[in-house]
């Protein structure tokens, strides 16, 4: 991986408390607007960035409730929703939750059968089983989500997917993925990391389950009933399902995050268990064209190149396009040396081939 240049990503203090600096999980460039999230709260950031053209520093951060524009499935309005992708197309920018169950972690103050009990101990949280769709309208020159916009006579809703069309329930008989829905994400369950929205098609990437090393896109087909328009529906596909399986030959890797190239996607992969590495970035040849499941290797998948990781710190999380030949890169976790005195991050430019 050779990084082409560097950029500052500046956080609120409200931003560094809750650790959205240390934890970024998603990210989508929008003009000179940079959409950010982290994996420990329910809220989307906006960074503005110093040069539409070639920024080098992100900053003016504005923050977003998801609950101010949508109902939320927890108790808890901000219990975390673990955001692990966000996408932008047409008038809205997309959310995607991860689904995934966790289990607890032995810390070093755990010690003998307490740690046992903590390690066997297994939790979900509802605001994790989200799809989010936010319209988006210019305020001050600015990309901004509102709860409704009209355009072109029609009304546009901020919505989400219903209870009734949860991911994991929709799973529940898939003869795949059913068997992993009880296990945690990081254990090869599931685990939902990356959206790309391109059209009427969402496509969400699947950190886990792997299986005999073939790493799974989901692919869906919402839209809205004018009398329900806060409420996203799933259309059904020619076998009744409403959703589309892909599998890809990612090496054994699961995905990290997917962002649109033209008709392909590229995909950032990374292994599904608790691991450093390695890390990629495919492409996925004509992805948005595929009108059928498909078995994405061969001349359909390339390895366009391997980015750097470290032991227990900087782990890729997120792409996003930058002009046409460039992407940046977001990481979890990042290692010392990108954290500024001030909670400023430092993400990477690079070059594609």
């Amino acid at each position: 991986m050779t990084v082409d240049y560097t950029v500052r990503l500046r956080f609120s203090d409200e931003s560094q408390a809750a650790a959205t600096h240390t934890n970024l999980s998603a990210v989508r460039l929008d003009g000179r607007a940079l959409w950010i999230a982290g994996d420990e709260t329910a809220t989307i950031e906006r960074l503005l960035g110093d040069d539409p053209e070639r920024p080098t520093e992100f900053g003016d951060e504005a923050r977003f409730r998801l609950a101010d524009f949508v109902d939320l499935p927890g108790i808890d309005a901000d219990e975390e929703a673990d955001v692990e992708g966000l996408a932008r197309n047409g008038r809205f920018l997309w959310a995607i939750g991860s689904h995934s169950l966790r289990r607890k972690q032995i810390k070093e103050r755990h010690d003998g059968q307490k740690a046992l009990r903590r390690l066997a101990r297994i939790e979900g949280q509802a605001n994790r089983q989200i799809l989010v769709r936010l319209p988006i309208t210019d305020v001050n020159g600015v990309p901004t989500p509102v709860r409704e916009i009209e355009a072109d006579g029609v009304r546009h809703r901020a919505a989400a997917l219903s209870v009734r069309d949860d991911l994991r329930r929709l799973l529940r008989d898939d003869e795949h993925l059913a068997v992993f829905l009880p296990i945690p994400g990081k254990d090869n369950g599931l685990d939902i990391e990356g959206i790309a929205v391109r059209e009427d098609r969402v496509f969400l990437g699947l950190r886990g389950p792997v299986l005999r090393g073939w790493a799974f896109v989901l692919e869906l087909r919402p839209y809205v009933l004018d009398e329900d328009p806060g409420r996203l529906r799933l259309h059904r596909f020619e076998d009744g399902r409403p959703y589309r399986k892909h599998v890809l030959d990612l090496d054994g890797l699961g995905v990290r995050d997917l962002c649109p190239d033209g008709d392909d996607l590229l995909v950032l992969a990374g292994p599904t268990m608790d691991l450093d590495g390695p890390v990629r970035i495919y492409r996925w040849h004509g992805a948005c064209r595929a009108e059928v499941p498909t078995i994405v290797r061969h001349n359909l998948l390339s390895r366009e190149m391997e980015l750097t990781y470290g032991e227990g710190d900087d782990h890729a999380e997120g792409l996003s396009m930058l002009g046409t030949d460039r992407i940046l890169v977001v990481y979890d976790s990042p290692a010392a040396v990108r954290l500024e005195a001030d909670g400023s991050v430092i993400a990477d430019v690079l070059k594609l081939p």
